[in-house]
């Protein structure tokens, strides 16, 4: 019954080993029996850590979050921060190429018109969890150059 439950939620999507037990214990099933399902399952190959970072990295990069907010993600899904820096190990360039993508999404090609624009797309980009080195690389010198 508890392996049926989690079996269906893997079916779903990837799940790590917390979530996974968060929700089984959240439906009622026993916690020590829990446990042992999904070692069971991982021991199988059907449930996966690094696969659920790799899917959830995979994801939340796609939709133009930054590396910061990612790794948070990830640690409150009760992922090992080694697996996450793994999935995480992108060249600083393409971190940075997400993060332009996403501020010309928000705000259109041009640059930063005045430090207060300039700003108002730093804190967008630092809520997205892109570093503040690279927020400045994308936006430029303070003011845009205005």
């Amino acid at each position: 019954m508890v392996r049926d439950a989690a079996v269906r939620l893997l079916a779903r999507r990837e799940h790590s080993q917390f979530e996974l037990a968060r929700k089984l214990a959240g439906r009622g099933h026993p916690g020590d029996l829990i446990v042992e399902i999904i070692g069971d399952l991982a021991s199988a190959g059907l449930q996966s850590d690094d696969r659920f970072a790799q899917a959830f990295v995979r994801s939340a990069s796609g939709r133009g979050q930054g590396p910061l907010k990612i790794r948070a993600g990830l640690s409150g899904r009760g992922v090992d921060d080694d697996i996450a820096s793994a999935h995480l190990d992108l060249d600083a360039d393409d971190w940075t190429e997400l993060a332009a993508k996403a501020s010309r999404k928000r705000f259109g090609p041009a640059p930063p018109q005045n430090r207060a624009d300039w700003a108002r797309r730093a804190r967008f980009l630092a809520g997205r969890g892109f570093p503040s080195g690279m927020v400045a690389k994308v936006l430029g010198s303070l003011g845009g150059g205005s």
